[in-house]
């Protein structure tokens, strides 16, 4: 481990119930506190006190701000996965159009935050290695399983399905990304919509 990852890792792994719900009390204090304040005034002591703890109590679970932020970062990435299972568990609908709707539904649901933190996340939380083979080993997976169902489906034109699925899996990831995350609030039911349209039309030639 490099230090700088040594840096960002939690202090303490909690294994009782009690120590696990202070834990997700500093997190959830944390978000609130780097959602109002931003990523340089949002300091251990406003995360502390917002959780309702001593910060000697808050440094006993994690050393800095970028360590609770790098935690902060991975609940953002697991609830994203835990998402798109659940999409890939549902019973598709025939139409390619509502089987985009599906996806790209749930993968704005997953980026729902608000929106000041999902922008502290996108641009500053420091992305260890686990991080980042967790997000390479996510996109992969929705990658496969984009391209089984270009493949499969009767309505699609494009002739290079494993491009077409990298494309499409970025793209929805990218927009997504940016537009929820922007200064300039979206409305996501417009950005849905537009979204689905535009894929539908590319894979349909």
């Amino acid at each position: 481990m490099t230090p700088d990852q040594r840096r960002i890792q939690p202090r303490k792994q909690p294994r009782q119930v009690r120590a696990e719900l202070t834990r997700q009390r500093i997190l959830t204090a944390a978000a609130h506190v780097f959602g109002e304040h931003g990523y340089a005034a949002g300091t251990t002591n406003r995360i502390a006190e917002r959780a309702g703890i001593s910060i000697g109590s808050l440094y006993q679970y994690f050393p800095n701000k970028d360590a609770i932020l790098a935690e902060l970062l991975v609940r953002h990435l697991d609830d994203g996965a835990a998402i798109a299972e659940r999409v890939q568990r549902e019973e598709l609908p025939g139409p390619i159009e509502e089987i985009f709707r599906l996806f790209v539904r749930g993968a704005i649901e997953s980026h729902l935050d608000e929106p000041r933190l999902l922008r502290v996340l996108l641009e500053q939380a420091p992305k260890s290695t686990d991080v980042l083979e967790k997000v390479e080993v996510l996109k992969k997976n929705l990658v496969a399983y984009m391209r089984e169902l270009l493949d499969g489906h009767p309505a699609v034109r494009v002739a290079d399905t494993e491009t077409a699925a990298r494309l499409i899996v970025t793209t929805v990831e990218l927009v997504i990304h940016q537009l929820v995350a922007d200064h300039e609030p979206v409305d996501t039911g417009k950005l849905e919509t537009e979204l689905v349209a535009m894929l539908t039309r590319y894979v349909r030639g």
